[in-house]
């Protein structure tokens, strides 16, 4: 999982925001959400910040892309750990949690192979490129 795979993420990110906003409706509906003005809302808020993440790492050179990758990989976390929270609550619709909580998992587990990866390339090379050059 390369490079390649991160900018795949950062196109579907870009695409499900486009729909997001686009048509919150149609969107909430693939994923077995009920339309409501403020469902709407939520959606539109969700697609413009999966947007701004995925045009950001596909405009970053390589050092920000990094950074990107963790700060998209955070959200990708918090975003399932919420997921599965519901999913246990059983507090919501049970194809919705499934869905939305496969996709940002999916999306956590590429990014956290990546990270870990290339945290053992560096690791590999020694204490010097780790941590920014400062050591372990």
């Amino acid at each position: 999982m390369g490079s390649d795979s991160l900018e795949m993420l950062a196109w579907g990110r870009i695409g499900l925001g486009l729909s997001s906003l686009a048509s919150p409706a149609v969107t909430g509906r693939v994923f077995g959400i009920d339309p409501t003005p403020e469902v709407g809302y939520l959606t539109r808020i969700y697609g413009g910040r999966a947007i701004a993440l995925g045009a950001a790492y596909l405009l970053a050179g390589e050092a920000e892309r990094e950074r990107l990758q963790l700060l998209s990989l955070g959200v990708d976390i918090s975003d399932t750990a919420t997921g599965l929270g519901h999913l246990l609550r059983r507090d919501g619709s049970p194809r919705a949690l499934v869905l939305t909580t496969a996709l940002t998992g999916t999306y956590a587990a590429v990014g956290a192979v990546r990270a870990l990866r290339r945290h053992a390339r560096r690791l590999e090379r020694g204490p010097a490129t780790c941590n920014g050059g400062k050591g372990l």
